[in-house]
């Protein structure tokens, strides 16, 4: 879905609209200049580039130097380890430390909305913590997040609203409070 919403993949039917226009036809490109950004599954960062490098690939739009220095300081002050690595190969990070990059290189673009696939998987309960943190400090400065992720306990933690998808269904929907509270989604997705 996110894939398609990102002009990755072509839609098969029905239509994808943002701001009251349909984008499902437009190209990839496109939809990030109408401040769509997305951070992959499985965080694909450019392994033999620097930190630097791949978060620059993230402004490929931008023209004007000092906002793109602006937003590398902003990267760096929501992910401060990545100053610290800005001149390491992204392939010599962390698992933890390729996600913060893959989001920092998508924040580059400047999105007003930030889709998010799987950004828990493959790491650490201490780091996935650490991630979900700034997943609300990002969204608590004003871009919009939409998050598909397996781990139902800490999406709805931050999330502010809630789609359970079953077989490319959505089955419910509601406030994340009152699915966290649901006897059905405890059961199925929670672990009780």
């Amino acid at each position: 879905m996110l894939r398609t919403i990102s002009g990755l993949l072509k839609a098969t039917g029905g239509t994808i609209e943002w701001e009251g226009r349909e984008i499902q036809k437009l190209k990839a490109h496109e939809i990030v200049r109408l401040g769509i950004s997305q951070v992959p599954e499985g965080r694909q960062v450019f392994p033999k580039l620097s930190v630097r490098e791949n978060l620059l690939l993230g402004a490929y739009q931008h023209r004007a130097s000092s906002q793109i220095q602006a937003d590398m300081e902003r990267m760096f002050g929501l992910f401060p380890i990545l100053s610290e690595r800005s001149g390491q190969k992204a392939g010599t990070l962390s698992g933890g430390e390729q996600q913060m990059l893959a989001m920092g290189r998508a924040l580059m673009s400047r999105p007003t909305l930030l889709l998010l696939d799987e950004p828990s998987l493959g790491l650490a309960p201490l780091i996935v913590r650490t991630v979900f943190q700034i997943i609300r400090e990002i969204n608590s400065q004003g871009t919009t997040i939409f998050l598909v992720e397996q781990n139902a306990h800490m999406a709805l933690g931050v999330a502010h609203r809630g789609y359970v998808m079953q077989s490319g269904q959505v089955i419910l929907t509601d406030k994340a409070g009152v699915l966290l509270e649901n006897a059905e989604v405890k059961k199925a997705y929670l672990g009780g």
